[in-house]
């Protein structure tokens, strides 16, 4: 187990988010600061539409055959005089991470961003043993001031406003003027950045994620808008990479096109500021890098995934569009979800690391309204793979035995045909009646979850069934057969 998820909790999760005035205005700035970059971003590129067809063909072709794909990377890596260490699962990760850290004496370790590094709780693991992690992303030094999880995948400091950062750095920076003026935003990063560069320059090890590993060359790529990550693995001397499976990709073309969708999605920018490629270590005539080049590449529950119903997930790229599109994430954030995954991915995929029993309600968050789908760059199907997970989780009995009951009854009379509309019709006329009045019900029984929080419109006029045969009916005969 990595990390401590409290994903069970997710209602009790939710119910907080919603009474947090604070979250709830931060909140804003993720429908306001997302959708509509990527609207804009996506129509200027005539050829999206059909690159998102690309990258999702070049991810199923790799999972496909990734076996063989690791095989060539790890074989480029050592061409160019680095090294590949697989890790079956977090223990096995964090483990030989910090054996390379102490292998060089480390004491201190600058980080780039990494959902990796969150997933195997890498901060927690190497602080037992001596060794200082320092997040160098803005977002994620933020929140290791906190010491909280990120809130999204691509903005881990979303959920805060800067009054909350003046804060943390004032109470985390107590070797600088008390006086200094923090009122504005250039002021934070100013600070943050001078901080960070002490940092940079003491490092011993940097740690970076990946967004891709190319099995061509055997190369390593970030995407940034900061230059943090290029400082993490070019001023220490070993520069450690932490990366699933899913991240290999066939060729350098393979990657350069899942980039042209990759920053649209995530951003609204044609490209990230900084996309960065890196293989092996520093060669004799380049003028600066690592002298050590390590690839750590996780399972954690990864291959358990190929070829099931859920192997789709492994298209992901991290973007984030699935969550800043999610009506359900609008509403309480990436904490609610209880661990690394947050949004409609993390429904899907957290399910799939650390199983139905901790992660099943994730995929109940979910309107089904399918602006997932509609906006993810590789077309994972992320509503189908959620009521999937539902499947499973009423399979295993770990659903509500209410909501399971009233499954048992419903299907009772949906395979009995008349049954059911004789039984409909009868419901329909009772609440009609009863409800003529309002046009509404404050509370009924047995839909107490529903009119906790809004009101149940009282049924008008014929069933869906009786409209849907009168208006077929009244159709033309070659429509009908349709």
């Amino acid at each position: 187990m990595t990390a401590h998820p409290t994903s069970p909790q997710f209602k009790d999760n939710a119910r907080k988010a919603l009474a947090d005035t604070q979250l709830q205005r931060a909140l804003g700035n993720v429908r306001a600061g997302f959708i509509e970059k990527r609207v804009r971003a996506a129509e200027r590129l005539p050829e999206f539409e059909a690159l998102r067809d690309s990258a999702r063909d070049i991810k199923n072709h790799t999972l496909a055959h990734l076996d063989l794909y690791l095989e060539r990377y790890v074989e480029a890596v050592e061409r160019s005089g680095g090294h590949v260490h697989f890790a079956r699962n977090a223990e096995e990760a964090r483990t030989i991470v910090a054996r390379i850290c102490e292998d060089v004496g480390a004491k201190t370790v600058t980080k780039g961003k990494s959902m990796i590094a969150e997933e195997i709780a890498l901060n927690a693991h190497l602080e037992a043993r001596g060794i200082v992690p320092v997040e160098t992303d803005l977002g994620e030094y933020i929140i290791q001031l906190r010491h909280e999880m990120p809130s999204h995948i691509i903005a881990p400091a979303v959920h805060l406003n800067a009054s909350q950062v003046e804060e943390d750095f004032r109470r985390a920076h107590t070797h600088l003027d008390p006086a200094r003026d923090l009122s504005e935003p250039v002021s934070l990063l100013t600070e943050a950045r001078a901080v960070l560069r002490e940092r940079f320059l003491a490092a011993d090890v940097g740690i970076t994620g990946a967004n891709f590993l190319v099995a061509e060359t055997g190369t390593s790529i970030i995407v940034t808008n900061e230059g943090n990550g290029d400082l993490t693995q070019l001023l220490p001397k070993t520069h450690v990479v932490i990366a699933s499976i899913e991240k290999i990709v066939p060729t350098l073309e393979d990657a350069s096109q899942i980039l042209r969708v990759l920053a649209r999605s995530a951003t609204g920018q044609d490209i990230s500021v900084y996309t960065t490629f890196s293989t092996g270590p520093r060669r004799a005539e380049d003028p600066d890098g690592p002298e050590n080049y390590h690839v750590v590449i996780l399972d954690n529950g990864r291959s358990s995934m190929l070829g099931t119903s859920f192997e789709d997930m492994l298209r992901c790229i991290r973007c984030g569009a699935c969550m800043n599109h999610c009506p359900v994430y609008h509403a309480v954030g990436g904490h609610a979800y209880g661990w690394v995954y947050p949004g409609p991915m993390g429904a899907v995929l957290t399910p799939s690391l650390i199983g139905v029993d901790k992660g099943g309600h994730l995929p109940n968050a979910s309107t089904f309204c399918g602006r997932c789908e509609s906006v993810c760059p590789v077309r994972i199907p992320l509503p189908k793979l959620m009521r999937h997970w539902r499947e499973r989780e009423f399979e295993r009995h770990l659903s509500p035995a209410t909501v399971r009951s009233g499954l048992k009854l419903w299907g009772f009379f949906a395979r009995r045909p008349t049954l059911y509309r004789l039984a409909t019709r009868l419901s329909m006329n009772v609440l009609a009646a009863f409800g003529r009045k309002k046009g509404r019900f404050a509370s009924l029984p047995f839909a107490g979850g529903w009119t906790r929080t809004r009101d149940f419109p009282a049924p008008q006029g014929e069933t869906f069934q009786e409209r849907f045969r009168r208006e077929r009916a009244g159709r033309p005969a070659h429509k009908q057969a349709v």
